[in-house]
């Protein structure tokens, strides 16, 4: 989908939204005031805010199928029939984000349209995820969990608990203070669990080695926990 494609796709999810759920609608009125002075050549070449962008777009679509169903139960209903993470992810985590305040938005928002997030470990976490998938279990990946929640991806395993998983190969010298600040984010949006992974991209079969461990303490880590792991 094209910079000018996406602008108009926005303009009428906020039109439909206005009527369905004006809380997403305010959401996407904030973004769309954000991107709508970018020309669209300008904004094209805007990589991560496209990309964002559409995920944004598909969030919201799915959200609005959601609220249309006639009654809370079905809208319920519907939810549950969705995989584990992504019944986590459009049951509470989504809903959430659209409601409360996030004091993060503004900063990441700002860092996208200046080009100052690359996503260096993008590879990384796409690899975790297809191997994850081929172990059976599933996963969700989204800019709002990752920028906002801390949150590198979401896992769910044979259990089918979902647990939020922040991974880092920062330098012993910032490890704790990056810690405290994933801590502190998981807390704030009642995050009731998650796994902090430090992990050496240098070690051989490393991948292999977070998929275990993300799979492992989705089945087994208990709520209230916020667990650090150095690999």
């Amino acid at each position: 989908m094209q910079a000018k494609e996406i602008k108009t796709q926005l303009r009428l999810l906020i039109d439909e939204a206005s009527i369905i759920d004006p809380v997403l609608a305010k959401r996407l009125e904030e973004i769309n005031r954000w991107v709508k002075d970018v020309k669209p050549g300008s904004l094209t070449a805007k990589r991560f805010v496209i990309l964002f962008l559409q995920q944004m777009l598909q969030d919201a679509e799915v959200w609005l199928r959601l609220k249309s169903l006639p009654s809370e139960e079905e809208q319920q209903s519907a939810i549950t029939m969705l995989n584990p993470t992504l019944k986590y992810w459009y049951g509470y985590l989504f809903p959430k984000w659209l409601s409360e305040n996030d004091p993060k938005f503004y900063i990441w928002r700002r860092k996208l349209m200046a080009g100052e997030f690359n996503q260096e470990d993008a590879k990384l976490i796409g690899s975790i995820a297809n191997n994850i998938k081929s172990s059976g279990g599933t996963t969700v990946l989204r800019y709002v969990a990752d920028l906002s929640m801390a949150t590198d991806i979401i896992v769910s395993s044979t259990q089918e608990n979902p647990l939020c998983i922040q991974l880092t190969s920062v330098s012993k010298e910032f490890y704790q203070e990056k810690f405290d600040d994933w801590e502190n984010t998981l807390i704030f949006w009642a995050i009731d669990r998650g796994l902090f992974l430090s992990y050496n991209p240098r070690a051989n079969d490393f991948v292999n080695q977070i998929v275990n461990i993300l799979l492992s303490n989705s089945d087994n880590l208990s709520i209230g926990s916020y667990l650090k792991f150095n690999l």
